[in-house]
């Protein structure tokens, strides 16, 4: 089977990347911006909230070594689904939960997968993450890709993204590349 793309939004797209891209059979994950109006928009009109973009991340994968629910369960385990418009204290419409699905397989898996989350009492309160078609993916700015990597040491790669991705690591150590 080819290679095949999911887009999913969660809070900022510097955690998203930095923990997809250790995933054996993601190929690449690229942040950018969809599900607004604006036609190619910057990072700064996208932090407004009014372009109605979210901050996504765009995943390459190999659906024969993970699958898009194994990539759905990672989604969900390192983000709060049930805050609308907030991941921790990033805050505004660009920082929504968003599935945007590229055929109706995976909506048909995000809408099941969410069913499922909410039966199990997974989350104290229901999940609002937004299941919706990719219209358009704006790739971001080229600082963005790598920021972790490239950045360690930065005061929001140290205190915000390095945990997500520890706690990533010791959850899911099952699908990391080796």
């Amino acid at each position: 089977m080819s290679e095949q793309t999911a887009t999913l939004g969660g809070g900022c797209f510097w955690c998203l990347e930095a923990v997809f891209e250790q995933l054996r059979g993601v190929t690449s994950v690229q942040s950018g911006y969809a599900g607004g109006h604006v036609p190619n928009p910057t990072y700064e009109q996208v932090c407004t909230g009014t372009t109605g973009h979210a901050e996504v991340v765009q995943i390459r994968f190999d659906p024969d070594a993970i699958s898009y629910r194994q990539l759905l369960e990672v989604f969900f385990g390192i983000h709060d689904p049930t805050t609308p418009d907030r991941q921790g204290n990033d805050v505004g419409p660009q920082y929504r939960s968003i599935i945007l699905y590229h055929d109706e397989q995976q909506r048909a898996a995000a809408e099941a997968f969410i069913e499922e989350l909410n039966a199990s009492g997974a989350w104290d309160d229901p999940i609002v993450t937004q299941v919706v078609p990719l219209d358009q993916f704006y790739p971001a700015e080229d600082y963005h890709n790598e920021y972790f990597r490239r950045n360690p040491e930065q005061g929001y790669c140290r205190l915000v993204i390095a945990p997500k991705v520890a706690g990533f690591r010791e959850r899911f150590a099952r699908l990391l590349k080796s």
